[in-house]
């Protein structure tokens, strides 16, 4: 008579046995308790779910320790990559606008600009794009601060008219400070 075939057992059955030395590994490796059994769970979890990938002649706590492991050193890169940024400071930071948008609106600002009569560009440049109050301006030029003020007034108008720009609307499309400079520097430049 011979004896009935054995099935192998199941490796699931022994999880529970390993996990008290899984856990002391786990804490040695991260030093902090909470942190060490969600490493043992997820440990577990990639465990079971690729049983398949188990080889029952091999051991089967030093596979678990591998995969604990190497879980551990995966989250632990991943961490180092990351940055607290509770209060999106950092984020918010880090925000480029598009080049793209700025070419965009420096090309309709430009081509506008080219429209202007030489004494709108003039007063433009000036006040505008120099800094240079009305009445520096006016010295500049060699005319009255009212014609400079009138001027620029009917200059900023021409220029939002070209540029199809609602009252109040910023002839550069909502462009930052660091942006409105360089362009300012390019129209001084092409001037």
């Amino acid at each position: 008579m011979t004896a009935p075939a054995r099935t192998p057992a199941d490796p699931r059955d022994r999880l529970p046995t390993l996990l008290p030395s899984l856990r002391a590994f786990a804490i040695g490796l991260c030093r902090n308790v909470a942190q060490a059994d969600d490493l043992v769970q997820e440990t577990i979890l990639k465990a079971w779910t690729n049983m398949d990938k188990f080889d029952p002649a091999t051991n089967l706590e030093a596979w678990l320790f591998t995969i604990l492991r190497n879980t551990y050193y995966s989250a632990l890169r991943k961490t180092r990559r990351e940055v607290q940024d509770s209060d999106g400071a950092y984020a918010a930071g880090m925000f480029d606008k598009p080049a793209h948008d700025g070419r965009l609106a420096y090309n309709d600002f430009q081509r506008a600009f080219d429209q202007l009569t030489p004494e709108h560009r003039e007063v433009l440049l000036l006040i505008g794009a120099s800094g240079y109050s009305c009445e520096e301006a006016a010295g500049m030029m060699n005319v009255a601060v009212g014609t400079v003020k009138s001027r620029a007034s009917r200059a900023r108008k021409r220029l939002a008219e070209l540029m199809n720009l609602a009252e109040g609307e910023d002839v550069l499309g909502g462009t930052d400070g660091a942006t409105a400079a360089v362009i300012s520097r390019s129209v001084v430049a092409a001037a």
